[in-house]
Formats: structure tokens, sequence, C-alpha cells
């Protein structure tokens, strides 16, 4: 470390999990968003703003742990490169689901196609999350990471 800096303590393990917390309560808001009526125009302008947000925040989130959660992980506990590969695929999987759903609102894609996108989103994103809770929660809670949360998590 360098001068000036300091180690913080962070329960890493409730941080991430607030942080999927934080992000499955923002699909909830854009699916509402959705089931509000996408047709009318203000409708349409608030779902891309909700579907923008959310998109950014779990894209945020999972280069995060790429960058940054990962690679600690590899490094202290060598035994779970298999299991961050697996994490890392998902991310790339929801990755393009994301830009699908992004197309798809930029169009303006019928609702019941959006609702489509955004179950497909939702399903993945649960299974990842609870995933990445069972295999990594324990392991988070003894690591060492000299950085912030928000860097390694995302913003939420």
């Amino acid at each position: 470390m360098g001068e000036g800096e300091q180690t913080r303590l962070v329960a890493w393990s409730h941080e991430l999990r607030r942080v999927h917390e934080r992000l499955r309560e923002a699909l909830t808001v854009t699916r509402e968003a959705l089931a509000d009526g996408v047709p009318a125009e203000p409708a349409t302008r608030d779902l891309l703003l909700f579907c923008h947000g959310f998109c950014a925040a779990l894209t945020a989130h999972h280069e995060g742990e790429d960058r940054e959660l990962f690679p600690a992980i590899a490094e202290q506990y060598p035994q779970l490169r298999d299991t961050l590969r697996y994490l890392q695929q998902d991310h790339s999987m929801i990755a393009h689901l994301l830009g699908g759903l992004q197309a798809a609102v930029a169009r303006a894609a019928p609702p019941e196609e959006l609702n489509r996108h955004l179950e497909g989103v939702a399903a993945i994103m649960e299974s990842h999350f609870r995933y990445e809770e069972r295999q990594l929660l324990t392991v988070v809670e003894t690591l060492t990471l000299p950085t912030d949360p928000r860097t390694a998590l995302g913003p939420l």
C-alpha cells in the first residue's frame, strides 16, 4: 500500500448480499415500469430510463467483480478458480441478455417481448446470485481486499 492508504475492514459477504438485494429491487422497479403500460410514449421513456439504470448497475457490478473481487479470491483461494471462471461466464451471458433487452427497449418492442427479455434476465440473474452466494459468501468473510466496496461490487 502507498503512503496514506489504509486497509479498511469490510464485511465483504454483507456488501455482496446488499448489492445483490439492491439489484433485485432495481429489476423489480424496471418490471413495474413495464407493467404500468409501455405503449404510451412517456412510459416508454420511463422504461428506457429504468432499463438503462438497471442494466448499467448490473454491468458495473459484474465488471467490478471480474476486475477486483474475483482476482483477489483466486489469489487467496486458488481452489476456487473453476468456480470463478463459471461465474465470469455467467457475467458474459447476462451481458448478452442485457444487450438484447436494451435493444428491444430502444426500438420500443411490444410489451410481451420486453417482458420475455426481463424474465430471461431475471431468471439467469437470480440463479447466478444464488450460486455466487453459496460458493463465495464464506470465502469473502475472510477476504482481505484493499479497495472500496463500490469499486469491487459496483455503485449500488
